[in-house]
């Protein structure tokens, strides 16, 4: 007999129909003649009741021992009952144990703090909240491929493994690459500048690694990049493009994840008041308002996180900060020609005090141009000569951005640490497990 998932279950396909599924004790309890057991499949949790009499006594007494997280596998009946979880039940008349789970299951119902949770991350994955952030992680994800797909991107794959810095020398994790050094990637964007003449709009969901000494809720060295790049294509068309992305994710996880949402506290209404366009305002004017707010902040600064939060409150939905001054962004970004010392540069900024959660911008695509800034910037164009190839070649006016894809989860799932927006997170001081 195949097996049913629990979710189709819940669905209220199967009712009256007998089932077999298999999953994990989530919870037990007893009371009288009966077992009352909560399994849990990874597409949902449901009751199933075991009443003695009704299986045999050697398989009623096997389970009045089982242990938390034991596999089991269980056939019975599907009735609806409003008061089971789910509104739905399983008269148990047959159980299987794969495995009886060790005494002691380390995630007890208390409270953990957090590293004790991360040390114990490989299981506490299985929590519901974990499971929950997962799966919207999962449909985030899903929903941005069926956008690109829709609109005409084609993934395309860079190396991990580089011999230049594409935002910064010091935020670099060197490798031992046999007998010269090279280092983990930090993006796709200047592999992706060199594919755009093959493929035409293209895209990636990769993982990239920044070696940041910061120990704020929303850095990892390890996250996960959304990434965009696109020939002719200015900043404006840039920003529709991002706004048009995240509309259509957002959309997609308030139509097909409402409960799980809820479940995290995030009202699908919210997200669906959150429809583009995005307000813009220049770097100038977050100067400003930083100043109005009673902060020291002169011009050529960086905004950090303390900034983006006094700004985030000025906005109930995601919006733009453009022209970022030179000094500020990476040196592949064209300046304004109306205005040389700003670039032709966009933030996105999520509300609620999340912050960034996409940078991108223009791209220089003269030769000159680019040379000059390497030169500004102290950076050998021996280093990069491919890239500088790209000027010379049929080169065209192109924009890109990269969209962290944690920060943008925990924006969603309205997290308080970035670390729960990915199963296995990379701080500055974890790397296990």
């Amino acid at each position: 007999m195949k097996a049913i998932d629990v979710a189709s279950i819940l669905s209220g396909r199967y009712t009256d129909e007998k089932v077999l599924i298999r999953g994990w004790l989530h919870n037990m309890r007893s009371s009288g003649g009966i077992h009352f057991l909560l399994i849990r499949d990874g597409t949902g949790v449901i009751q199933c009741t075991m009443k003695k009499g009704t299986v045999r006594d050697e398989i009623f007494d096997e389970a009045k021992d089982l242990t938390q997280e034991s596999s089991l596998e269980i056939l019975g009946t599907v009735r609806e009952d409003k008061r089971a979880p789910g509104g739905y039940e399983i008269k148990v008349e047959y159980m299987k144990v794969f495995h009886r789970a060790e005494e002691g299951y380390p995630i007890a119902k208390k409270y953990h703090g957090p590293d004790f949770l991360l040390d114990n991350r490989h299981l506490w994955i299985r929590s519901q909240k974990m499971q929950t952030i997962l799966r919207i992680r999962a449909k985030f994800l899903e929903a941005a491929r069926e956008w690109f797909k829709a609109n005409g991107f084609v993934e395309f794959h860079s190396p991990m493994i580089i011999t230049a810095a594409c935002e910064g020398g010091a935020t670099l994790f060197p490798v031992k690459y046999f007998d010269r050094e090279a280092y983990l990637t930090q993006s796709w964007q200047l592999y992706a500048e060199a594919a755009i003449a093959s493929l035409g709009k293209i895209y990636t969901i990769a993982p990239s690694f920044r070696a940041e000494r910061s120990r704020t809720r929303r850095h990892l060295t390890e996250y996960w990049h959304l990434e965009v790049e696109i020939p002719w294509c200015n900043l404006e068309g840039i920003m529709k493009v991002q706004e048009d992305l995240l509309a259509h994710i957002l959309d997609s996880l308030c139509k097909e994840m409402p409960k799980e949402l809820e479940y995290l506290g995030r009202s699908p209404d919210e997200l669906r008041g959150m429809k583009p366009p995005y307000e813009r305002i220049t770097y100038d004017r977050a100067v400003e308002i930083l100043n109005e707010e009673g902060i020291s902040f002169e011009w050529g600064e960086d905004i950090t996180w303390t900034h983006e939060k006094i700004l985030t409150k000025k906005f109930d939905k995601p919006f733009f900060i453009t022209h970022f001054p030179k000094n500020v962004k990476a040196f592949y970004h064209k300046p304004d020609p109306k205005r040389l010392e700003v670039t032709l540069s966009a933030d996105l900024l999520a509300p609620e005090g999340y912050g960034e959660i996409t940078g991108g911008g223009q791209r220089i695509d003269d030769v000159k141009e680019l040379l000059e800034r390497m030169k500004e910037e102290n950076l050998n164009p021996e280093d990069y000569k491919w890239y500088i190839d790209l000027r010379r070649y049929g080169s065209v006016p192109h924009s890109g951005f990269g969209l962290g894809v944690e920060r943008a989860i925990s924006w969603i799932c309205k997290l308080e640490h970035i670390r729960d927006s990915i199963a296995f997170p990379r701080l500055i001081n974890r790397v296990y497990p």
